[in-house]
């Protein structure tokens, strides 16, 4: 195809536009199972009980029961869990549960951790990949609440009601409500997804000579726009000429299981190219063979996908994660410390969410909305991150440290302060509305 086709051309048909259908592909399984298995609990009477159970505790956060379900959805994808927040019946719950569900900790984040454990964590590595799950939790009711006493002010209604009984759900209606949410969810989020995921697949593509074909590569635009962005990650342990770890952020925002591959082809050693030829019928008998010993393989004892794996071999942790064994050293290596890596893992936990949780952010609640998500995760990743480092390292650079601490503490204050009167001019308006 190479031959016949411009190489500008195929990448953004195939990388781009291709990448994103698949994208876009990988997910429908997963939309499908979470209707699916949400109408039939919602038709069999069983959702309005769990409500009623968790109801005293979320009502903490301004939340009724059933939000319980989108943020435990979060910790497989964030996806389903944007998406699962359409049970809830005010706007405001599900902006609120939707502003929280991000900072659960989605299976696709795992291997960094554990590519990160294995490096700098050998013997604890369980601990720390569970603190960050922990500190994500933690994000996530400090979001709530913040947000619950500024912009989103008010509370759930107590479930003072008679319990349903308990009915067989119907495979015809909960056939029909599971393809009308999937064939929006396809059709709305989808289209966003593809068009976020073909501009990064072109920029990461293009090199600064104006060639194409620079993946992952220090030639291409985007690793040259990471470098130049690199410094404003100083706060947080990032080095300059650690500017790879600033790609690997840049690209999880294409997805985050795409940071390991990026940090893999930039800090690894290149592989020599055999110079054989690409055999589609090779790939897809390949494939298809395959999918017996993949769902042999399948953990039914982890259905969010959790396990951390192998940390203190490395070749083995290497095998697991299918990275180069070099790669363990070579991070070492650009990061200064061991919080300095830690730093760098609570900024993945918490920054901007994957191009497609974003485009279910956009088809669910706008671009104004999404625009606010992206900003908030970016910036409470950007202080959990800043204030683990310049702590750990404060006894290095006091001074520097106290600076960098008062002035994201003054910055956060300063924006709550913002969302309180902004939360009061809503409520103004909606008063004299009425």
């Amino acid at each position: 195809m190479d031959g016949h086709l411009p190489v500008w051309l195929v990448t953004i048909l195939a990388d781009g536009i291709g990448g994103g259908i698949q994208t876009v592909a990988t997910f429908i399984p997963v939309i499908a199972c979470l209707y699916l298995f949400l109408a039939m609990l919602e038709s069999s009477g069983y959702m309005a009980r769990a409500a009623f159970v968790l109801d005293k505790v979320m009502q903490k956060i301004g939340l009724p029961g059933k939000a319980f379900v989108p943020l435990v959805l979060g910790f497989g994808c964030n996806v389903p869990a944007i998406m699962a927040t359409r049970t809830l019946e005010q706007e405001r719950e599900r902006k609120l549960a939707a502003a929280m569900a991000p900072f659960m900790s989605c299976g696709a984040r795992l291997p960094v951790y554990a590519l990160f454990a294995a490096a700098f964590f050998p013997e604890n590595g369980q601990n720390v990949v569970f603190s960050l799950y922990l500190l994500g939790i933690v994000a996530a009711v400090m979001t709530g609440l913040i947000l619950r006493h500024t912009l989103y002010p008010g509370s759930s209604d107590s479930f003072i009601m008679e319990l349903p009984d308990y009915e067989l759900p119907t495979m015809r209606n909960v056939g029909i409500k599971t393809w009308q949410k999937l064939k929006k969810f396809v059709l709305g989020a989808g289209k966003t997804i593809v068009v976020v995921v073909a501009i990064l697949s072109f920029f990461n593509s293009l090199g600064t000579d104006g060639s194409f074909g620079n993946e992952d590569s220090a030639n291409s635009v985007l690793s040259k726009a990471a470098q130049v962005v690199t410094p404003v990650l100083a706060p947080i342990g990032v080095k300059a000429d650690n500017w790879p770890a600033t790609v690997g952020i840049i690209t999880g925002i294409f997805a985050k299981e795409a940071v390991v591959g990026t940090l893999n082809s930039l800090y690894a050693p290149a592989a020599e190219d055999d110079g054989a030829e690409y055999d589609l019928s090779a790939s897809l008998h390949e494939a298809v063979s395959s999918i017996g010993q993949n769902l042999a393989d399948i953990n039914y004892s982890d259905p969010l996908g959790i396990t951390v794996g192998e940390l203190k071999n490395l070749d083995e942790a290497a095998a697991e994660q299918e990275v180069d064994t070099s790669l363990f050293g070579n991070i070492q290596a650009h990061f200064v410390s061991s919080a300095a890596a830690m730093a760098y893992l609570i900024f993945i936990l918490l920054y901007t969410p994957c191009a497609a949780a974003m485009g279910a952010y956009v088809r669910e609640f706008g671009k104004k909305y999404s625009a606010f998500i992206a900003g908030w995760t970016m910036l409470l990743a950007y202080t959990f991150a800043t204030l683990f480092y310049q702590l750990a390292h404060f006894m290095d650079h006091p001074v520097t440290s106290m600076l960098w601490i008062g002035f994201f503490v003054l910055l956060n204050v300063g924006l709550i302060v913002i969302f309180k009167q902004q939360g009061r001019k809503q409520a103004n308006t909606l008063v004299t509305s009425l």
